[in-house]
């Protein structure tokens, strides 16, 4: 399947199946031959094509159709204080970052989420994803999208910007650009409909200060800031879902302590903003875990032991003292499967999970194609291989890195490699959800959640050839 190569084409394909109009009104004539073949195209489109406007064009029209077909994007914020009211409650939130074959990962993931009839889900991307993977917001959505128009799933699609970070270096050398890097980050997701951002400025909490509230304070005040600049900028009628982080993963394990003077600080800078604004919906904290596993000279996953104790403790102060949706858990999908059921009974509210899944990719990549990957790694990212580093050990830790540089060559693996990632992929998923306790939770979502209508203007190269 190729890409569309012009608006042209692009506008009198859909136009068999679909009506669109200027104003960003879509309704699906033919939704059996949208599904079939249609949203394949679009999907691979807008995010291969060469002419920008040509990309631009094929994710409006994804857009447009998933709120045609009932699958719009939307915020989480209800569902997570719903459960912090003790009207919701019992699952964990999967937080997925696709790294790689998002569409096709996503499809596999939707195929799950509809036989279970499942609602309770995120799917993320951080701020260094979204650099190395070579998806900017717009075309993680968009490829989100498609994929629930191609499943036929029905209800919201939640998307969130996953650890929109500040870089402690950064502040220290240059304050006032690192907070526009992510101003800028941040306006870009809404745009693209991410409506969930979890603000991560847990890299300057300064544990030289001789009290808890001091060593937090940086954290609280930015955080406000962030959230301030978002409610000024999220769509009318919608509440974006914040989350702010006490813990850097990988770092010391966080204590309820740190959780109360973080959301007692972080309150208190909010109020001091000015108007009365929503505050955070979670709080990630640190267990014990680490992004991407640590991982052994053999190039496989040791397990890690994840303080669990510790994560009710912080999820039910969460809920009891502040009446948010819980806690999340940072760093865990390679984790022993077994240790996922522990999630719901802690009432952690949510759990990230991306390594697993990429690995699944690259477990199952022809292996000339995985050759040349790891070529390109030794030549550009062997400065990420330190000192007593195995091949192995170097190889599983970089090759993140080379997603984005082989973007297309991942779209274009034979249809029977794509069916098998797919399958293993969906596997893995359903025992996630199980596990989870997700199951039933589409319910739930269709009655706290309610996406208001969002149809937005076709951009102009796209309207002139409607016109």
């Amino acid at each position: 399947m190729k890409d569309y190569p012009d608006i042209r084409t692009l506008v009198d394909d859909v136009r068999k199946v679909a009506t669109l109009a200027a104003d960003g009104t879509c309704s699906i004539r033919d939704a059996s031959a949208f599904r079939e073949g249609t949203i394949d195209r679009l999907a691979r489109t807008q995010a291969l094509a060469v002419e920008p406007d040509v990309r631009e064009a094929a994710r409006h029209v994804i857009r447009a159709a998933a709120g045609a077909l009932g699958c719009p994007l939307a915020s989480i914020h209800d569902l997570y204080l719903a459960v912090g009211r003790g009207e919701a409650g019992g699952f964990t939130c999967p937080a997925m970052n696709l790294r790689a074959l998002a569409y096709d990962s996503a499809r596999a993931a939707f195929r799950a989420l509809r036989r279970l009839e499942a609602g309770a889900f995120l799917f993320e991307i951080a701020r260094s994803e979204i650099g190395y993977t070579g998806q900017r917001p717009a075309e993680y959505s968009a490829a989100l999208l498609a994929a629930a128009i191609k499943e036929g799933h029905g209800g919201p699609v939640f998307v969130q910007g996953d650890h929109f970070q500040a870089s402690a270096k950064a502040m220290k050398a240059q304050p006032q650009k690192e907070i526009q890097v992510l101003r800028d980050l941040i306006v870009e997701a809404l745009e693209a409909g991410f409506y969930n951002i979890d603000i991560d400025c847990s890299t300057l909490v300064d544990l030289s200060q001789p009290t808890i509230a001091e060593q937090q304070r940086m954290n609280c005040e930015l955080t406000a800031d962030f959230t301030a600049f978002i409610r000024e900028r999220e769509p009318k009628g919608v509440t974006v879902s914040v989350g702010g982080e006490i813990g850097e993963v990988g770092g010391k394990n966080s204590t309820i302590e740190e959780q109360r003077a973080f959301i007692d600080g972080y309150r208190a800078a909010l109020a001091g903003l000015g108007a009365d604004r929503a505050g955070i919906s979670k709080i990630s904290v640190q267990t014990g875990t680490t992004h991407g596993g640590v991982v052994g000279p053999d190039g496989k996953v040791v397990q890690v032991d994840v303080d669990f104790d510790t994560l009710e403790k912080l999820s039910k102060g969460a809920i009891e003292e502040y009446g948010l949706g819980g806690a999340v858990q940072h760093g865990a999908s390679t984790l022993p499967e077994e240790l996922f059921v522990k999630f719901p009974q802690t009432r952690t509210i949510e759990i990230h999970l991306a390594t697993e899944f990429q690995n699944i990719v690259y477990d199952r990549l022809p292996a000339d194609l995985k050759k040349g990957i790891y070529g390109w790694l030794d030549e550009n990212a062997k400065d990420e291989k330190k000192a007593g580093m195995t091949d192995e050990q170097f190889y599983y830790k970089s090759r993140k890195k080379a997603i984005g540089p082989f973007k297309r060559d991942l779209h274009d693996l034979p249809a029977a490699t794509l069916a098998e990632i797919g399958a293993a992929l969906e596997s893995k998923f359903e025992r996630l959800f199980l596990r989870l306790e997700i199951p039933g939770t589409a319910g739930v979502v269709a009655r706290v959640v309610r996406p208001p209508d969002l149809a937005r203007p076709a951009p102009e190269a796209l309207a002139a050839a409607l016109a």
